[in-house]
């Protein structure tokens, strides 16, 4: 009897000791649980840059600060677009665009949207850095057809990590009264289709279940007004990267987080986020000063010197006797124009100047700061009435030399430099840069183009050799534009 209850208690102890142990193990499970959960939290680290138009210098800088990152982080490096046009050393290069190709490269960019000034080369030299550049184009709502221009992806989805992050691309297209291009040069984009970005998202609305992405990300040149558009009426995306209008943006609307780092490369976007099961549950963001951030890439820095010291650009070619603003410039510009092209007069859209002459000196490098698009000179014979037309018509604002232009009520009124009122039937020959005409092709037409084979820049670097003087525009101001 002893025995017995000597096994029983035995027994008794080994059931409590595996009941306990189970409790033990529950205990651990959840434990693990909880821990899994933790561990299920991804991270992500987007640099971006945008606008950055030809400037090169600091990109020394991004590669040491992004090379850093990604020492430890899951790290993306993307362009919002506009990434040509603005720096003689890029547009200016025997292979136009290509130092900004190589430099992107050697930085490590992931992705890019095409920003409507990667057109201002023509496509033939697009096509060329399209397929030199190591990183991935997206523009969904644009459509090569016949033309050679690469067929850019509407999206991609790219790894980092363990992370999968999907960039849908939009570019502009308020290029052109009347038609559906971006804001570049219109013979640079023809043959190519292109749709308002309202008209293609709605095709991607379930991308990211469909790419089985942990994040969707709009990667636009639209501009903060659309960006703002995009996140209202069509909320699919955990984040857009935005460039174009040249802002320093951080706000959330409809709350999707909405960014954009300036223009001209000033300034490096960070956006650091939380990942849990898909879902972005947490932002960070900010930007970078380059221009106050010290260390940099020796190697990347010794190339980008070796792209910026060329003997043509140190050439002087003329003298001001005055610092010249937008409108004085615009009146030098045109009366350049005018003079060298041995016309009656001379227009000059005001988005067509893109910086001012410092007193002094004028080097070629500052006529190719100033007119960096390599336009065509251009002459076309019209009568008085098309150029009343087109004023009265467009609202387009043009600095002018050669006429004085006046506003009579709702009607132009032409003189010429003498005071005397010229009559709607009399022929002018006007000096442009092809651009002008091109936009407003119902008012130039261009079967009346003399169209000769040296830019705008070339031209007013010409004239300044061939006059061999000073020049003096103190306060001119020959803008107009009919109200």
């Amino acid at each position: 009897m002893h025995f017995i209850k000597e096994v029983a208690r035995t027994s008794l102890i080994v059931i409590l000791i595996v009941i306990w142990s189970c409790k033990d193990q529950s205990s651990t499970n959840t434990v693990q649980t909880d821990l899994e959960q933790v561990d299920s939290t991804e991270q992500l680290t987007i640099f971006f840059v945008n606008d950055q138009h030809g400037q090169l210098q600091n990109f020394a800088k991004v590669k040491h600060i992004v090379d850093r990152a990604r020492d430890s982080l899951n790290v993306l490096l993307v362009c919002a677009g506009d990434m040509f046009s603005g720096s003689p050393f890029v547009d200016q290069h025997t292979e136009k665009g290509f130092p900004m190709i190589d430099v992107m490269n050697k930085v490590g960019f992931d992705v890019s949207v095409i920003g409507n000034h990667e057109f201002d080369y023509g496509q033939e030299v697009l096509s060329k850095r399209m397929v030199e550049a190591e990183f991935q184009w997206v523009c969904a709502n644009v459509d090569v057809k016949e033309t050679d221009l690469p067929q850019p992806n509407s999206y991609v989805t790219l790894e980092a990590g363990d992370l999968k992050v999907t960039f849908l691309g939009l570019v502009e297209t308020n290029g052109k009264p009347g038609a559906v291009i971006p804001a570049t040069h219109p013979w640079r984009v023809s043959g190519l289709e292109f749709q308002r970005f309202q008209n293609v998202v709605n095709n991607y609305e379930n991308l990211k279940s469909s790419e089985n992405s942990d994040v969707l990300i709009a990667l636009t040149h639209l501009g903060s007004y659309s960006d703002r558009v995009l996140a209202t009426d069509y909320p699919y995306f955990d984040l857009i990267i935005g460039g174009h209008s040249h802002e320093v943006i951080n706000e959330s609307v409809n709350d999707i987080p909405i960014v954009q780092s300036g223009s001209y490369l000033n300034y490096l976007g960070k956006i650091e986020l939380e990942i849990e099961g898909q879902n972005v549950i947490s932002s960070k963001i900010n930007f970078i000063n380059l221009d106050g951030y010290n260390s940099k890439d020796n190697d990347l820095a010794e190339l980008i010197n070796s792209y910026e010291h060329s003997a043509q650009f140190d050439e002087i070619v003329g003298y001001s006797t005055t610092w010249m603003g937008k409108n004085e410039v615009g009146c030098f510009y045109t009366t350049a124009l005018m003079e060298y092209l041995e016309t009656d007069c001379s227009f000059q859209n005001g988005g067509g100047i893109r910086s001012s002459i410092d007193q002094g000196d004028i080097t070629a490098l500052e006529i190719y700061n100033m007119d960096p698009f390599n336009n065509s000179s251009v002459i076309f014979t019209m009568t008085v009435a098309d150029i009343r037309r087109f004023f009265e018509e467009t609202g387009a604002g043009e600095h002018v030399s050669g006429l004085d232009l006046v506003q009579e009520q709702d009607r132009l009124v032409v003189y010429d430099l003498s005071g005397n009122q010229l009559d709607d039937s009399e022929t002018i020959t006007i000096g442009i840069n092809d651009y002008i005409p091109a936009v407003y092709d119902e008012y130039f037409p261009l079967e009346k183009a003399d169209i000769k084979d040296f830019t705008t820049a070339e031209a007013i670097i010409s004239y300044l050799e061939t006059i061999q003087d000073t020049v003096d525009y103190e306060g001119c101001n020959r803008y107009f534009d009919f109200q």
